[in-house]
């Protein structure tokens, strides 16, 4: 099948299969005589696979990694493994980060309703964000 063709099977755009292709995550044979690449039903759980991974938060490089582990005939389980673990460990630390930005925007919202408007004065840009300190302390 072409690359439209597998695109559609999938339903994702011909330019991701095109670009899996580029990439190398996808590897069609050639015609010989015209040149399409064509793509087998292998191709298709392939594409399936990496796409169920980007759907986990594993990176192209990533799927890369563990799809030349079972090509090398290697479990790639340890390392999908770590992998997430990393992956969750990493946003976790990201979630905290944001509810503890979320936190400082309402505060720091909750006491500029108290505060009058300004205006810029050569001195001072905007005095609502100028009150508050480098870590969004009032």
């Amino acid at each position: 099948m072409t690359v439209v063709q597998l695109a559609r099977k999938v339903s994702i755009p011909a330019e991701i299969v095109r670009y899996y292709t580029r990439i190398g995550l996808l590897k069609p044979e050639r015609h010989q005589e015209n040149g399409y690449r064509l793509f087998s039903f292998d191709d298709i759980k392939r594409l399936k696979f990496i796409l169920r991974a980007k759907g986990l938060g594993f990176t192209l490089s990533e799927i890369s990694k563990i799809l030349d582990h079972a090509e090398n005939h290697n479990s790639p389980c340890p390392l999908v493994r770590d992998l997430i673990t990393c992956r969750i460990k990493e946003n976790r630390e990201r979630l905290d980060a944001m509810a503890h930005l979320q936190i400082r925007m309402e505060k720091a919202l909750a006491q500029w309703k108290a505060m009058p408007d300004g205006m810029p004065n050569g001195h001072s840009v905007c005095h609502l964000i100028e009150a508050m300190d480098e870590r969004g302390q009032a």
